[in-house]
């Protein structure tokens, strides 16, 4: 497949079509394809008073899609998914071209398929009234109601499915949204939306594109019921902050620096595929993907080769080549974050197994997938979340405290635990402060299973009917 866009091959033909639907007539900003520099397109720069016109337009559609019924409401978001499947190749090729990521592999067109999936899904869970107390005292019946406006703000490593992830929840139970995308990935979540309202009601859903201001004035706005933020944990804070004025519902789903742990019973070469894209999926540009590997002395060497073998034979580049499977990071500064805990642990003395040579004159943000052994529990690179293709290796020889290293963080979204014995690493796994611990997996997130983090990973669930309530405001009638 050619990597020029706008050629006269269908996929990128049409995405180009779709592009120049929401692109301005005139102002915006440029974005840049993070793989080799080149324009991808012209992102619309909102202002307050868009915002704020936004919520009001949201806020007046709201009572006519709240009004219409559980099943209306279902039948709007398949139709909404059978939009994104009827477009999923322009959608995944301007979302590699705008984040990096590639086509194949659990990238762009993975991505896009997870909305539809989302979307589905999402669409056909129920949430009914429930009988609390019915008996001579008095009957008491818990109702689920629409909040109203939804404020959703984005991140930028999965922009398309982490806002189905917003959206979807929020219009089935009868709120409208209003989404902040992030300012390094617009375009991907307003071809989205564009996509999305041919099939819903107008107004339900809004796309607003612009700068950090226009997330803050989302998160303080009086009209605005709810706030829904997947991102940092130091943004997360400043959006907490500036939501307490007005008492909001929030849901946040903040960084991690997730540990996995391999138990002494494991069989490197059966686990080696799947610990790789634990870390590595998304280029390691997600929240929950592993960010520190605990391994038995007795299998470390073992567990370090299979995963060498791993990262040797997965192809890294630009992401519309069809054979590649990890891209560039999407944005200089976190390739600078990636850069410097690389750097210092290799000052250390640790030891890099591959990787760690990034060429600095090549065009695009590409740093190589990276893997560091024998570095100390404490070393930056381990405490820190790198957010990029890099996995340290740490070594232990007692299990208590490779628990206590994983327990010892402030961040606790997820964590996994790797063995032959799933009964004993069940036992382990109890163990681990997460708001999600796998076993022989990392990462793998199902939208019938809630998730969420602890401590300073974030508060609230997504997904499955508990991720419906997060949306809804609980009203109990007794008489």
């Amino acid at each position: 497949m050619t990597t020029q866009f706008g050629t006269t091959q269908t996929g990128t033909t049409q995405a180009a079509d779709l592009l120049s639907r929401i692109q301005p007539a005139e102002g915006g900003r440029e974005i840049f394809d993070p793989a080799t520099g080149e324009l991808v397109g012209i992102t619309p720069q909102a202002g307050p008073e868009d915002l704020h016109a936004a919520v009001v337009r949201a806020k007046s559609a709201q009572p006519a899609w709240a009004a219409l019924s559980s099943q209306e409401r279902s039948q709007a978001l398949h139709a909404a998914a059978d939009a994104v499947e009827a477009h999923a190749e322009e959608l995944a090729q301007l979302l590699s071209r705008e984040q990096g990521k590639p086509l194949n592999g659990p990238n762009a067109r993975f991505e896009v398929g997870a909305c539809a999936a989302w979307l589905r899904t999402t669409a056909d869970f129920q949430l009914d009234p429930e009988v609390l107390v019915d008996d001579e005292s008095g009957r008491s019946v818990l109702h689920w109601r629409p909040l109203g406006v939804v404020g959703a703000i984005g991140p930028w490593n999965w922009p398309m499915m982490i806002s189905v992830w917003q959206i979807a929840p929020s219009l089935r139970m009868g709120n409208t949204v209003v989404i902040k995308p992030s300012g390094y990935t617009p375009l991907s979540v307003l071809a989205l939306t564009e996509v999305l309202n041919t099939a819903l009601p107008a107004d339900v859903l809004i796309a607003v594109p612009g700068r950090g201001d226009v997330g803050d004035q989302l998160s303080r706005h009086p009209d605005v019921a709810k706030i829904m933020f997947t991102g940092s944990t130091e943004t997360g804070k400043k959006i907490i902050k500036a939501a307490a004025d007005t008492v909001k519902r929030m849901t946040m789903e903040l960084g991690g620096n997730d540990a996995g742990i391999v138990l002494d019973d494991a069989d490197p070469q059966a686990i080696a595929g799947d610990l790789f894209w634990g870390a590595f999926i998304n280029t390691g540009q997600t929240c929950a993907a592993m960010k520190r590997l605990y391994v038995p002395e007795s299998l470390y060497d073992e567990v370090c080769d299979a995963l060498l073998e791993v990262a040797r034979s997965t192809p890294m580049g630009v992401g519309l080549d069809e054979e590649n499977l990890l891209g560039p990071l999407q944005n200089r500064a976190q390739w600078e974050v990636v850069d410097r805990l690389v750097t210092a642990a290799k000052e250390s003395g640790a030891r890099v197994l591959i990787g760690g040579d990034p060429d600095r004159q090549a065009p695009g943000f590409f740093y190589p997938a990276t893997l560091v052994a024998d570095i100390d529990p404490q070393n930056p690179l381990v405490v820190e979340e790198q957010f990029g293709p890099v996995l340290p290796i740490v070594k232990y020889t007692d299990l208590d405290q490779a628990v206590e290293w994983a327990n010892s963080l402030n961040e606790a979204l997820g964590s996994s635990v790797w063995s032959s014995d799933p009964d004993r690493a069940e036992e382990v796994a109890s163990r681990l402060v997460a708001g999600t611990t796998w076993i022989n997996k990392h990462g793998a997130v199902d939208p019938r299973i809630p998730f969420g983090g602890a401590r300073e990973s974030g508060f609230g669930v997504e997904f499955g009917v508990e991720g419906l309530k997060e949306v809804c405001q609980p009203h109990v009638i007794s008489r």
